[in-house]
């Protein structure tokens, strides 16, 4: 689908007329989506772009940031006709990116995905430091060369996150994401590093935008969070206290937390996507 700059690839899990609009994280692809797309009832299809400067949207030049993204969704929202009985939901970094859009355009519902609350920085904290403090190991799989597509599935069979959840989806993904194989065989990720850079520094500095498009969201609001975070550590992407915060602040968000579940396991897990794929579908 066009945009400015290129052409953005989207793809449409589903056959039925009900829309729902999703966005993928930071280093993500539109494959994360398969199974929550898959555990969706009939009657219903799932639109996910690969973002710029991800997927085989990677060409897709910058400037990044996530209003650019939020505008661009609003692009593909009109592309397929998405109107007030549509759902919007992101995960991770794509529910910052529907929070600024769901903030300009009704939908029948919200759902942002273990993200869309601000994360301010801690004191003394520069939103470089903690941009390689929260995605470190992330970033290192950008920097990096793999002799094969097999040592790139090895590499993610050994994040922590999918340690004893890999799944055909799993494994799917990964694929979709490896670019590049030649003559001797090197691949590496199709995320692009200055995208990624660029989107998370923008998320971390932008706090008061995020908080403001979060008040602004007039569909009902649903916040689905993992108790674990990015490398199944104990404390979660959301912590408790801002998440405690937002709840607050906002009394009219729906939120739950599903239970046994890591920032990754919450949408490719097939029992925690069934939980993802009921909140989008049900008021």
């Amino acid at each position: 689908m066009a945009v400015p700059g290129g052409h953005l690839r989207i793809a449409r899990f589903g056959e039925g007329p009900r829309l729902i609009i999703a966005a993928h994280g930071i280093t993500a692809s539109l494959m994360a989506w398969r199974t929550v797309a898959d555990a969706l009832p009939p009657g219903w299809s799932l639109i996910a772009p690969d973002l710029r400067g991800r997927g085989h949207s990677a060409d897709v030049p910058g400037p990044y940031g996530l209003p650019r993204h939020a505008e661009d969704l609003e692009l593909i929202a009109q592309h397929v006709g998405a109107d007030e009985t549509s759902v919007l939901t992101g995960h991770s970094m794509g529910a910052y990116i529907a929070t600024l859009h769901g903030a300009r355009r009704r939908y029948a519902r919200v759902v942002l995905v273990d993200g869309g609350l601000p994360l301010p920085l801690p004191l003394g904290v520069d939103a470089d430091a903690a941009l390689e403090a929260g995605l470190g190991p992330a970033l290192a799989r950008l920097q990096m060369t793999y002799p094969s597509v097999e040592a790139y599935l090895d590499f993610f069979r050994a994040h922590p996150g999918f340690v004893g959840h890999w799944t055909p989806d799993v494994e799917e993904y990964v694929r979709y994401d490896a670019d590049g194989e030649g003559l001797d065989g090197a691949v590496r990720s199709r995320a692009r590093e200055d995208a990624v850079r660029q989107d998370g520094r923008w998320l971390r500095i932008e706090v008061e935008t995020i908080g403001a498009a979060l008040e602004a969201i007039e569909s009902p609001l649903t916040l689905l969070r993992a108790p674990r975070g990015l490398l199944n550590e104990e404390v979660g992407l959301l912590p408790d206290d801002i998440t405690a915060t937002w709840r607050e602040r906002l009394p009219r968000m729906r939120h739950e937390l599903v239970e046994d579940c890591n920032h990754y396991t919450i949408i490719f897990e097939p029992r925690c996507a069934a939980v993802v794929a009921d909140h989008l579908t049900t008021g």
